[in-house]
């Protein structure tokens, strides 16, 4: 590999090598000729990736590391940064996807050769599918600033010969957007497909924070489209760009620039609008766009930047045409913003406020909304506002504490639509109780103006009515007596546990680590967060004792996969948590923040082992407190050195605490369900007193 000053931090030389991070450090300390940093701070140094990919392979610490995995880290380690990086892999890859005989005559000769002859290559691509008038990130560099990048761009055309084009950028592009999440705000692929099919087909499709282009990705499905996207950062602008000229031969635009203050597509009138725009900036033009003629519903106040949003897309669209924006759902009822939701819906203008899940795109802790507006033709003589909740159809009703947890997109996704498609026929919609309805906009013009769903929507029949809530009744007496049947037995003194007088002493039995076990070979210890599945186990699953209920994005990565047996560890504030993987949840896979421990049935019990992890003194030894987050350092857990037959014995003991445990667990959820069902009851006449 040349030498092409691309750096790499401790964390990626770990990923390399195939170890952990304290294994490089160990590596620094003892070996006087591992490489020295070249950048980074004290805390968090860089080094040069040629020096330590020779350093590792003279050390024969450099196993066979995956493609994919050499390419990310020449673009994380780029010199002139990794969102440069993945532009000129970018326009590498649209030129092999459009051009492949170009690539093939230009890369044939030295790395010097085919920096200089990159440039012309290039623009013969980008002007044809992006325009002259392209963001200044995809102005073609000069062959001196592409002569570091092009092992990387070696490297990637050769990954695309594996995965094509299309999926070698769509990968890179997921790495970056996850190392750098606090640099983007995402657009999950389940709420730009809802996105997209609220706006419908659609021939001229605006997005005017485009972000990386989720959703005109989301939108493009003809050649014949024309497709605008504008964005402040201008990196994002020229990656939208690639990443839809990969997906879509469609007439592709983008334009770098603050779409309220600099609107770079004041002339288009597009059929569809679709938008994630910023929350909550006080600081969007208010001051200087006082007399914008955008404003035909009133001018947003500092505090109502989210409505700025939504007029200028307005602004945007044909007569007829149609804008789904997602909105925090303070826009709904604040009282500085009252004045133009009523002008929305007198005109006609708002036809839908569709409330989401928590957990359906960040942040995800707030239930967000997706507003949809036409630009009237004209006003409808007696105009309807659908809304619709969709809180429901997550997880238990509950706010899922990480993205997409316990949320069921096709259920949302054909909730949303139907609702939508009844109201677009007929102009109203059939009501379905604690989902959606349709009301008249005369209903909502009172002094507050509150277009949030559930203010207006009236609740489902408590608990499915009063039979549902005799069978949760029957149900809950049914768990109870089953919980009583599981309650332990008083414990026996711990010196009887197995035999000897002395064998229950803590300070008497000899014990062992799981980090001596797993090099003993008694087990393995494999941690989750890589690649895509349709069934994650999340940390939060462990915890609650629930079915797995996650998502993870694709890193071109294989999952780990938990099969029956295994024994599944929290390691951030887990506060002593092990679970035993059951034949139902067998099959998913690992997600973040978790280790997954495999024990050798020939040397250990699995429940033996999740036993003892949960011990809480064992936990308060193997943890670190030196950030805010408690971190369990899982090689550190200790537990007993005894025989398998006598493991079985604690096994079976401890597979009875846990049966008791999820007993406990499923009493609690449907005593909530009486209780909350029995209270909706009562106070909606569905139930009677007596």
């Amino acid at each position: 590999m040349s030498d092409n000053g691309a750096e790499v931090t401790a964390a990626g030389i770990a990923r390399l090598a195939g170890v952990g991070r304290a294994a490089v450090s160990n590596w620094r300390r003892r070996h006087p000729d591992f490489p020295k940093p070249v950048g980074g701070t004290e805390t968090s140094p860089a080094f040069s990736l040629p020096e330590v990919e020779r350093w590792l392979r003279e050390q024969g610490k450099l196993g066979e590391v995956p493609l994919h995995e050499r390419v990310w880290q020449q673009v994380a380690g780029h010199p002139a940064g990794p969102a440069t990086a993945l532009v000129h892999t970018g326009c590498v890859l649209l030129l092999l996807h459009d051009r492949h005989p170009a690539w093939l005559e230009a890369s044939a000769g030295s790395d010097e050769r085919l920096a200089g002859l990159l440039p012309d290559a290039l623009e013969q691509v980008l002007a044809p599918r992006l325009g002259e008038d392209r963001p200044p990130a995809l102005t073609v560099p000069a062959a001196g600033s592409l002569l570091p990048s092009v092992p990387l761009l070696r490297g990637a055309v050769e990954l695309a010969a594996e995965r094509g084009a299309r999926s070698t950028f769509e990968f890179l592009l997921g790495r970056h957007l996850d190392a750098t999440s606090r640099q983007y705000t995402p657009t999950p692929d389940g709420l730009a497909r809802l996105m997209a099919d609220l706006a419908g087909p659609a021939s001229t499709v605006y997005d005017p924070a485009c972000g990386t282009g989720a959703l005109l990705r989301a939108v493009a499905s003809r050649p014949d489209q024309e497709l605008y996207g504008q964005d402040g950062a201008p990196e994002a602008a020229a990656l939208t760009a690639l990443r839809l000229a990969l997906h879509t031969r469609a007439t592709i635009r983008t334009a770098a620039g603050d779409s309220l203050r600099a609107d770079a597509y004041g002339t288009v009138r597009a059929d569809a609008v679709l938008c994630h725009p910023p929350f909550n900036e006080r600081n969007w033009g208010h001051d200087e766009l006082a007399y914008d003629p955008r404003w035909e519903y009133g001018f947003p106040a500092r505090t109502e930047s989210e409505l700025a949003w939504v007029q200028h897309a307005l602004a945007r669209l044909k007569d007829g045409g149609t804008a789904v924006l997602l909105m925090p759902p303070a826009v709904a009822g604040r009282r500085s913003g009252r004045r133009i939701r009523a002008d929305l819906l007198r005109r006609g203008a708002l036809r839908a406020v569709i409330a989401l899940p928590a957990g359906a795109a960040p942040p995800y802790n707030i239930p967000l909304h997706l507003w949809v507006l036409r630009r009237p033709g004209r006003v409808p003589a007696r105009p309807e506002l659908l809304l619709v909740d969709t809180g429901r159809l997550a997880d238990g009703g509950a706010a899922p504490a990480a993205p997409g947890r316990g949320l069921d997109w096709a259920a949302v996704h054909t909730a949303v639509l139907d609702a939508w498609r009844d109201s677009g026929r007929t102009g109203t919609a059939a009501e379905r109780p604690g989902l959606s309805r349709s009301l008249p906009v005369i209903d909502l013009l009172d002094d507050d103006v509150d277009v949030t769903p559930a203010r207006h929507l009236p609740p489902p029949a408590a608990g499915g009515g009063a039979e549902e809530l005799s069978a949760v009744r029957e149900r809950l007496g049914a768990t109870l007596r089953l919980t009583a049947g599981l309650v332990p037995p008083a414990p026996a003194p711990a010196g009887h546990a197995d035999g000897s007088e002395d064998a229950g002493r803590p300070g008497r039995r000899p014990l062992t680590t799981v980090g001596e076990l797993a090099r003993a070979g008694a087990l393995s210890l494999l941690t989750g967060g890589n690649g895509a599945h349709a069934r994650v186990l999340t940390d939060h699953d462990v915890l609650a004792g629930t079915a797995p209920s996650g998502t993870l994005p694709d890193t071109g990565e294989e999952p780990v996969l938990v099969t029956a047996g295994d024994v599944v560890v929290p390691v951030l504030g887990g506060g002593g948590i092990a679970r035993v993987v059951d034949e139902e949840t067998a099959g998913a896979a690992l997600g973040r923040n978790l280790t997954l421990l495999r024990p050798d049935p020939a040397a250990l019990d699995p429940w033996f082992l999740a036993g003892f992890l949960r011990g809480t003194a064992n936990n308060r030894r193997a943890s670190s407190y030196s950030s805010t987050a408690t971190r369990l350092d899982v090689r550190r857990l200790q537990l007993p050195r005894l025989p398998l037959d006598q493991q079985r014995r604690y096994g079976e003991r401890f597979r009875a605490l846990a049966e008791f445990e999820e007993a406990l667990r499923l009493a609690g959820r449907l005593g909530e369900q009486l209780v909350r069902g029995m209270h909706d009851g009562l106070t909606d006449g569905t139930v009677a007193p007596d």
